[in-house]
């Protein structure tokens, strides 16, 4: 009877390289050496999309002089996208255009006060790191340490009335798992009761 090599007959051809009467030979796709050949190969195309995405050095800047000022200015603006970071610390799209806008306007000649004013008539007050004290901001500066004291001024005055509760108003503490008795801790571990 000849082999059959239809998928639905029922008969199944043998493997390939399989003899008549010996094993078939292992599929070189299932072997360990392919497994590792697909992992190299995975790890290459993802270490190489990593590459593609990386961005070009920055060149080392012309005027070092310059670049302390922008550093300095830089270090007194809020990021507006991050918001917990200066735009010196910051890696967002927003921040690296707002350095390029100081160091455009430092450039210039612009003194940096003037370039932090610029920044604040544009963005507003939260753009500065730290901004000015005045009524706008009042709460900004004062609210903390407002929460503060009445968070403390709260817990003395809870503290002051359970100082002043009885003390059969309070839940007795649990002793490995048991309530101890009211009668005194004698009474607690004896096992006639």
């Amino acid at each position: 009877m000849g082999e059959v090599d239809h998928p639905r007959s029922g008969f199944a051809a043998p493997p390939q390289g399989a003899t008549a009467g010996g094993p078939a030979e292992p599929d070189p796709r299932r072997s360990l050496g392919w497994s590792l050949w697909r992992c190299v190969l995975l790890s290459c195309a993802l270490w190489s999309t990593g590459a593609a995405q990386a961005k070009e050095a920055v060149p080392a800047v012309e005027d070092p002089v310059l670049e302390a000022r922008v550093q300095a200015v830089a270090a007194e603006l809020r990021c507006l996208v991050c918001q917990n970071q200066t735009i010196a610390d910051s890696t967002s799209g927003l921040a690296e255009d707002l350095r390029r806008e100081v160091r455009e306007q430092l450039k210039r000649g612009v003194s940096n006060d003037a370039v932090v004013q610029y920044m604040t008539d544009r963005y507003g007050d939260f753009v500065r790191y730290r901004p000015p004290f005045k009524a706008t901001t009042a709460l900004l500066w004062i609210g903390p340490s407002a929460l503060l004291v009445l968070g403390l001024g709260g817990l003395v005055l809870v503290l002051r009335r359970r100082a002043r509760l009885a003390p059969d108003r309070f839940e007795p503490d649990e002793v490995d798992g048991q309530v101890p008795d009211e009668s005194g801790p004698s009474s607690a571990g004896d096992p006639s009761r």
